[in-house]
């Protein structure tokens, strides 16, 4: 049950691919949700630099549920880079975010707790990938 509070979504993706997915997750949504942030990461920024700035997003959107960081490349320096931030239980991870599985976790983070969100955007991003004939 919606308790006013929800789960905060922090994007570390290649370049401006985080802010063209929460654009499109605006269009989608009609609105711009609320507690929702994005760090691009460019060849030309050192991760350890950004380690701080990424910190800071973490916490401006956590409202004391949690955080999802999604991430575009499992292994690639945004992933890496978040992966420094992971507290389990608190602040978790995901890898290979799509506009579904963001759409999913916009959709469902007030009404589940973090593993639960998991595994909605999990569901979202691999159901939101099929073949059309």
């Amino acid at each position: 049950m919606y308790n006013g509070r929800m789960i905060g979504i922090f994007l570390i993706t290649h370049g401006s691919y985080g802010e063209s997915l929460i654009q499109c997750a605006c269009h989608v949504l009609n609105k711009r949700p609320l507690q929702l942030a994005q760090l691009g990461v460019t060849p030309a920024d050192d991760p350890l630099d950004l380690l701080p700035t990424a910190r800071k997003w973490v916490d401006l959107v956590n409202d004391g549920e949690g955080v999802l960081i999604m991430t575009d490349i499992y292994g690639a320096t945004p992933s890496n880079l978040a992966m420094k931030l992971i507290e389990h239980g608190r602040i978790e991870l995901v890898a290979g975010v799509n506009l579904p599985m963001l759409v999913r976790t916009l959709t469902y983070r007030d009404k589940e707790n973090l593993p639960g969100l998991i595994t909605k955007a999990l569901a979202g991003g691999r159901d939101g990938v099929m073949s059309i004939k």
